[in-house]
């Protein structure tokens, strides 16, 4: 009706009270769950269970989908700023090995899963492959949340093998997602009973829109987006500092996560190339407005301008971490039928299925040890500041480097395994999709996959919490740590001209 209005009314206090209590314990439990385990993300999963419909349902079901859908913004910004502050020449340089990382993070789950639950199990062959599509995603949620919290230690979105972690995490993610559209379309076209669908489309369109945001995004970047925007715009941009960038940040974050959706893919995919796109854009030569050495300087200066990563932590950060993170890990909670889960039977079928996926995905780890025995030349190099490491008579230069270098990537294969663990978000959507929606997934199937990702989604932070504790130093200063912006590319082994000896 033209006119009307939603008629004020003052919450009563019990509902004040329930509210105030949720925040209060959402805080309380991830600094509880950090100290204790290292993962303040497994705390507010537990206040999503206790306050949702799985357990105690304190919060009204109209609050829960509220709170769901901020917490899915909340998930899109942290997936944002991950795109943000990701390193692209060290996305860029190990982007093979991402692939293969990511490769082996998918077939690993899909093959171990017919070895266990139709083999073993005896699941249905669909009910399976959806299972194992659901465990085969890595949360990227998760992900960045755990190299957040991480950065007091060591930074890892700085590392080498925290920028295979992510390219590799997030192929996994859009595989899942495409994975999960495949299985949606399936389950309703069973439902109405076609004859003949388009099998090719239903399963070939999310495939070939996230291929073509991939390859298009950088390309466009490159040669069309970026020239005009450090020629016509950038000047007229420090003019505004923080105005100018939260309006573009918004406008392009915006764009990606529409055309995403329309597209057939994921929005999340869409939140990272929209991250990675504003990374790109500003020029990188030194007089360049964006090139600043902190927030104050390009606030202070009147012909620069801070980052739009500064941006993000003026006007986005608080808001994130106080209160969309929270709530997007409490509505994992809330989608966890954790009264379901305890019976002797699906005890132990969920906790060896566990198991098997953690293993799954910790084996994406042992293709850093084997990229670095395949560099042979690796152990030759020389150390910094040494002069001819590399001639017959220096090996006690050399010797120690490589013994280092094997065990650093020890570590870093151990840390991008352990984080790949955590399953999260994408795979509860995944087994959801394919236990509403289709008529393929049985409840015991459902029940077993549930144990798997709730599991590994407390497996893989705890993991990697206390392997950045005690070996956060050593891992960053390896081989495989923190990297330098001058640093030739690892992978390629082109020369680099450091002038005359």
């Amino acid at each position: 009706m033209a006119g009307s209005f939603l008629a004020y009314h003052e919450p009563g206090i019990v509902e004040i009270l329930i509210i105030v209590s949720f925040f209060f314990f959402l805080s309380l439990a991830e600094w509880v769950s950090a100290k204790i385990i290292r993962a303040g993300i497994i705390g507010q999963i537990a206040v999503g269970i206790i306050y949702g419909e799985p357990l105690a349902n304190i919060l009204e079901r109209s609050w829960q989908d509220t709170f769901l859908a901020v917490g899915y913004v909340g998930l899109i910004l942290i997936i944002f700023e991950g795109g943000l502050q990701i390193r692209l020449d060290l996305l860029k340089q190990n982007f093979v090995l991402s692939v293969l990382g990511a490769a082996t993070g998918v077939c690993f789950p899909i093959g171990l899963s017919y070895l266990l639950l139709y083999l073993g199990y005896g699941y249905g062959a669909v009910e399976t492959f959806i299972a194992g599509a659901a465990l085969s995603a890595t949360s990227l949620g998760t992900t960045f949340s755990v190299i957040s919290s991480a950065s007091k230690e060591v930074d890892l979105s700085q590392t080498r093998v925290g920028s295979v972690l992510v390219s590799a995490a997030v192929i996994d993610d859009v595989v899942g997602l495409v994975l999960a559209s495949v299985i949606h379309d399936l389950g309703a076209l069973s439902d109405s009973g076609q004859g003949h669908p388009n099998l090719g489309w239903i399963i070939g369109r999310p495939i070939v829109a996230s291929a073509a945001m991939a390859i298009a995004t950088p390309i466009l970047t490159k040669f069309l987006f970026a020239p005009i925007f450090r020629r016509w715009i950038e000047h007229t941009f420090a003019k505004y500092d923080h105005i100018s960038n939260i309006t573009l940040m918004v406008l392009v974050l915006s764009a990606f996560i529409s055309i995403a959706a329309y597209a057939g893919t994921s929005v999340l995919f869409g939140a990272f190339l929209a991250g990675t796109f504003l990374t790109y854009l500003p020029s990188k030569h030194p007089d360049g407005p964006f090139v600043v050495m902190s927030r104050e300087e390009g606030e202070r200066e009147a012909d620069k301008s801070p980052t739009f990563v500064h941006t993000f932590e003026a006007y986005l950060l608080d808001v994130q971490k106080y209160l969309m993170e929270p709530l997007f890990f409490a509505s994992v909670g809330f989608a966890i039928p954790f009264l379901k889960l305890w019976t002797g039977k699906r005890i132990w079928r969920g906790i060896l299925y566990s198991l098997l996926m953690a293993f799954a995905k910790f084996i994406v780890g042992v293709w850093v040890l084997i990229w670095e025995s395949l560099s042979k030349d690796s152990s030759k190099e020389p150390v910094l500041g040494q002069q001819g490491g590399a001639h017959p008579n220096n090996k006690n230069v050399t010797q120690p480097r490589k013994k280092k270098n094997y065990s650093a990537a020890s570590l870093a294969g151990l840390l991008l395994g352990a984080a790949m663990v955590a399953r999260g978000e994408i795979g509860l959507l995944i087994i959801e999709v394919g236990y509403n929606e289709t008529s393929y997934v049985s409840q015991e199937g459902f029940i077993t996959a549930v144990w798997a990702i709730l599991l590994n989604t407390i497996i893989g932070p705890v993991t990697v919490g206390y392997l950045v504790k005690f070996y956060g130093k050593h891992i960053g200063e390896g081989k495989w740590g923190l990297q330098d912006t001058m640093t030739a590319a690892p992978c390629s082994r082109a020369p680099v001209d450091s002038g005359p000896a």
